[in-house]
């Protein structure tokens, strides 16, 4: 009972410092755009280029990153991942030349991308099973709320300032202390050596790759993430320059999102608790359907804010149980390999704003949000899919010490994915 408290604990101290070092980076990276053009002088298409390089980057590290998690431990990887966005912020906020700048917004990108899914794993790695889609839910509203919280700051501070980026390093700093200071408090312990033999990185993360499971969930991510990870990338430039105050009706939709998140976010989890992840996600990618359908079709303002309401309903279901269904096809020696190799997913980042924009500029409003909708409902028969592929199969040991096919095998669960 006091283990199962102090792992509870553990995991709302991951959650805090998620919203945390959340806040550090909106209210820096927000501005990215603007210090680039009012420090360097450069031009959107420079800009946009430039910022484009180190997401891109990380979406290829990760995975190995994941893999070597499972090595090496979450702990150390995540402290060592800290201190580096810290150094990278503040070398952002103390750079006098473009090429200096850049360096640093690449190794603070690369970084990030490496956080998220290794932060994942050791949530799930903490958090007893039952409590997982519960505890995710409140890193996604901390999440969030760093988001809300994050850029209003930056604004007061002036944005941004070399203090700010300063300051948000030294969040990162502490953050990162705390997380190597405190013992984590899970049965098997990624800290400490284990009684077999480790996978090798590349093996375990081959593996994952391979899992048919996870291939779909990967494909399925990056049309999701083309839909909802930029999508202000897209709506803002369509409003501007479509819908008469686009710019204010803008600032209100951005306003609808973070607040839908926030009070939505618990009847979400508790409405995925009562059916399962596939169908929460199912019917997440609906919403995203309907409203995109609905930012094609409006007229005004309150057209546009309940479609924004619907769009907002379908991430609040989709962002969890997207974690969920990945979490449930991984185990304690393979969860960041996992979790790394999913998050390759995050290229649609790139993606939605790439393909967006060019259809935007050739077909208009309604050519690019049929084709956000056509991504959410394709996104939705690749999960579903996915969840009804059969595990890998197990290669027979090669030897009485075992193989390394028998070392994984064991560990990939060929259970149902639906909760």
């Amino acid at each position: 009972m006091k283990q199962e408290k102090q792992r509870l604990n553990y995991v709302l101290f991951l959650v805090t410092g998620s919203g945390l070092v959340t806040v550090a980076r909106a209210m820096t990276l927000s501005f990215l755009a603007i210090k680039l053009q009012q420090s360097f002088g450069l031009g959107p298409a420079m800009i946009g280029a430039l910022l484009g390089i180190g997401p891109l980057l990380g979406a290829v590290a990760a995975p190995f990153a994941g893999s070597l998690s499972d090595r090496m431990g979450r702990r150390t990887m995540l402290t060592l991942t800290l201190l580096s966005m810290a150094l990278a912020l503040i070398g952002m906020g103390l750079a006098e030349t473009v090429l200096t700048f850049c360096l640093a917004q690449i190794v603070a990108a690369v970084a990030l991308a490496i956080y998220e899914p290794i932060s994942r794993a050791l949530m799930s790695d903490v958090c007893p099973q039952p409590l997982r889609l519960k505890y995710f839910s409140w890193r996604y509203t901390a999440t969030n709320a760093g988001w809300a919280i994050g850029p209003l700051i930056g604004i007061a501070a002036g944005a941004a300032s070399t203090t700010l980026f300063i300051v948000a390093g030294a969040v990162y700093v502490a953050f990162a202390v705390a997380l190597h200071l405190l013992h984590v408090p899970i049965r098997q312990s990624d800290d400490v050596p284990q009684a077999t033999a480790p996978v090798p990185l590349l093996t375990s993360l081959r593996a994952a790759i391979l899992d048919p499971r996870l291939a779909f969930f990967v494909g399925g991510g990056t049309l999701l993430m083309a839909v909802y990870g930029q999508w202000s990338a897209t709506l803002a430039p369509y409003l501007t320059s479509h819908v008469a105050g686009g710019m204010e009706i803008y600032a209100y939709l951005v306003s609808i999102n973070g607040a839908v998140v926030l009070i939505g976010n618990p009847f979400a989890r508790r409405f995925i608790e009562r059916t399962a992840a596939i169908h929460g996600l199912v019917i997440g990618c609906i919403l995203f359907a309907l409203g995109e359908i609905g930012f094609m079709s409006a007229a005004g303002f309150w057209g546009l804010a309940i479609s924004m309401v619907v769009f907002t309903l379908g991430e609040i279901l989709v962002v969890p149980c997207e974690y969920m269904l990945v979490d449930r096809i991984a185990n304690d020696r393979n969860r960041g390999s996992y979790f790394g190799a999913h998050s390759f997913s995050t290229v649609g980042n790139f993606i939605g704003p790439t393909l967006g924009g060019a259809t935007l500029g050739a077909f208009g409003g309604a050519g690019m949000f049929l084709l956000f909708a056509g991504f959410a409902g394709l996104s939705a028969i690749l999960f579903a899919v996915g969840t009804r592929m059969p595990p890998p199969k197990v290669a027979a040991p090669q030897s009485s010490a075992g193989s390394t096919e028998a070392t994984i095998g064991p560990h990939i669960r060929g259970a149902c994915l639906v909760a």
